[in-house]
């Protein structure tokens, strides 16, 4: 199945679970595309002794999962892409929505 991940969090706990679902998705052999906006566009970063997205999000990296970040949302932060959360458009969401068997957002 094609799953699209839309993450606008960057709650510890929330942030840490989408990406957890993205890496079990990926582990059960899924197609697995994540879009970040809004506050999600900081995930990336986010380490915590119990919730450690950074570490999730680096593990769904290896796994070859494709993260997209919200170009707009970057910049309002006075953030850029990165190799693993590029900059990205909000046609690039639509095109996952299309692309996506189903959608999930946290």
């Amino acid at each position: 199945m094609k799953l699209g991940i839309i993450i606008e969090t960057k709650e510890l706990e929330k942030a840490w679970n989408a990406m957890r679902f993205a890496v079990t998705a990926k582990k059960q052999g899924h197609d697995v595309k994540v879009f970040l906006m809004g506050e999600g566009v900081e995930i990336e970063n986010l380490t915590h002794e119990r919730f450690d997205v950074a570490a999730q999000v680096l593990a769904f990296n290896e796994m070859e999962g494709e993260i997209l970040a919200c170009g707009s949302c970057l910049k309002s932060r006075n953030m850029g892409g990165t190799e693993v959360c590029p900059i990205n458009t909000m046609i690039d969401c639509i095109e996952m929505v299309e692309w996506a068997d189903k959608i999930v957002t946290f």
